[in-house]
């Protein structure tokens, strides 16, 4: 069986790449079987209409992102109808690896904050942890609600050409796109409803809920129905159709840091009624913006005196103050030696190899080989402040190396990966282009793993940058049951 076979449609080949539809004989994987016979029976022209009318649904539905390089221009998300599928017994391994890894990075964050022993055992150098542009002092003795740090993570997982799932790296700071999967799978529902009339793909729909009951169960106010507010940079951020759709989806208040203000020990939220307490913020501006008593003076986003009400316990934040530290990409290196160390338990879901230019050793092989790495900066995101070895010039390599020498600690590399492929319509006929997959993670009463997430994929054809901000789009997710 093969995509060629039918008329309208052009050839696909599978290629060098693990496919997710196709085994290296061409043969359909078992869970991408009744897809694949779904789209052998439809001609070039229909996909190409249901294309259309998805794009058209995401302009309808004001689904955008903002391109700060470009001046705030909003564009919208660019979407492919071929999903991502995932087989359910694949996605449970997935599930448990990734529910292991937030619970040992939440007691990491929590030991970094109060006693250290990580670093006073060695397992972490400290010069690690604590140079990290993301530890923050000032959050030292920080006791947040039922001592959760991380809320909500976005972990990217991808697949390499054996087949395997590695952790390419975690978000716990403001991890975005959860709102792309949600109206991704509303849009796929309209183009192929038949598909999910058998209940075979497994729902997403129920996110935002989930969310919500997170963020009440961390309330500091149990005896009464607790208020909730999201906190956006604004509407020049990129990802504001997110903080507003999520705020209109759990039924709360979407604020900015003017709409907020501190009196009498509480935080309280300007309304048309008059001053109302705030018992939970889910905010989406990074740490550093949140007070600028406390962290940056200039920040305009924040709300002054926040965190002494956060100290006092009378405020919840998601995520709390500090959870940038196991962001660093510098410290993810070390995420299955805190597995071991906290849980005693081997890490689920591999780390990708890295190498730290902050040792000297591992520094010489990365200056050495730059052309077959993948250098990036500790911090940065979006697919900024990172050089693609193979795909670099030698003048870029050049200037990596100076950076590379002139701070150190700022940068890691990672060998380049064969990312896996997924068929893609491009120009109305099936290309392969590669893939990565972002789940989205709560932790409340227990921790929850939405099932499958955001497949982010590169658009640009042999390229591996898959960020919307340079040239990606995104793929519905499913991860399907199998049923008699």
């Amino acid at each position: 069986m093969n995509l060629s076979e039918k008329k309208g449609v052009e050839g696909y080949e599978v290629g060098p790449f693990y496919d997710e539809f196709f085994s290296e004989d061409g043969e359909p994987r078992p869970a991408a079987r009744v897809l694949i016979e779904k789209l052998q029976s439809m001609s070039g022209e229909e996909l190409a209409a249901k294309q259309k009318a998805a794009e058209l649904s995401f302009l309808n539905m004001g689904i955008t992102f903002t391109v700060a390089s470009e001046g705030g221009t909003e564009r919208i998300f660019p979407f492919d109808i071929i999903p991502r599928i995932l087989e359910e017994r694949e996605w449970r391994t997935l599930e448990r690896g990734l529910k292991q890894r937030i619970y040992a990075l939440n007691l990491f964050i929590d030991d970094i904050y109060h006693e250290q022993r990580i670093l006073k055992d060695k397992v972490i150098p400290s010069e690690i942890v604590l140079s990290g542009k993301s530890y923050l002092p000032d959050c030292m003795g920080l006791n947040p609600p039922q001592g959760i740090w991380c809320h909500v993570t976005g972990t990217d997982l991808v697949r390499d050409k054996d087949g395997c799932v590695y952790v390419l790296e975690d978000n716990l700071r403001c991890p975005s796109g959860v709102s792309y999967v949600i109206e991704n799978r509303r849009v796929m529902k309209r183009t192929f409803p038949e598909v999910f009339e058998n209940g075979r793909v497994l729902p997403v729909d129920d996110y935002a809920a989930k969310l919500l009951e997170m963020l009440q169960c961390i309330s500091p106010n149990q005896d009464r129905t607790c208020s909730i507010a999201v906190l956006t940079p604004g509407v020049y951020n990129s990802a504001y159709f997110e903080h507003s759709f999520l705020a209109q989806q759990m039924g709360v208040q979407l604020v900015e840091g003017s709409d907020l203000v501190v009196q009498d020990g509480f935080v309280l939220m300007r309304t048309t009624r008059g001053l109302k307490r705030v018992d939970v913020i889910y905010r989406r501006i990074d740490d550093t913006f949140l007070d600028p008593r406390v962290f940056r003076k200039d920040s305009m986003l924040g709300v002054p005196g926040l965190m002494d009400v956060y100290r006092a316990g009378r405020v919840a934040l998601a995520n709390a103050p500090g959870t940038g530290i196991a962001d660093d990409k510098v410290v993810y290196k070390f995420v299955p030696d805190m597995i071991r160390y906290y849980l005693g338990e081997d890490a689920v879901i591999a780390n990708v190899p890295t190498y730290l230019c902050c040792d000297e050793r591992e520094r010489a092989h990365v200056i050495e080989n730059m052309e077959k790495l993948v250098v990036k900066s500790a911090n940065e995101a979006g697919g900024y402040g990172m050089l693609i070895g193979p795909a670099s010039t030698a003048a870029e390599r050049a200037e990596f190396k100076k950076k590379i020498l002139k701070n150190p600690r700022n940068f890691l590399a990672q060998p380049t990966l064969s990312l896996s492929r997924v068929p893609t319509m491009i120009d109305g006929r099936f290309e392969g282009r590669h893939v990565d997959l972002r789940p989205y993670i709560l932790y409340g009463r227990d921790i929850f793993v939405m099932p499958g997430g955001l497949t982010r994929v590169a658009l640009k054809k042999g390229s591996l940058v898959v960020n919307s901000s340079q040239g990606g789009g995104s793929k519905d997710t499913w991860v399907v049951t199998r049923r008699p």
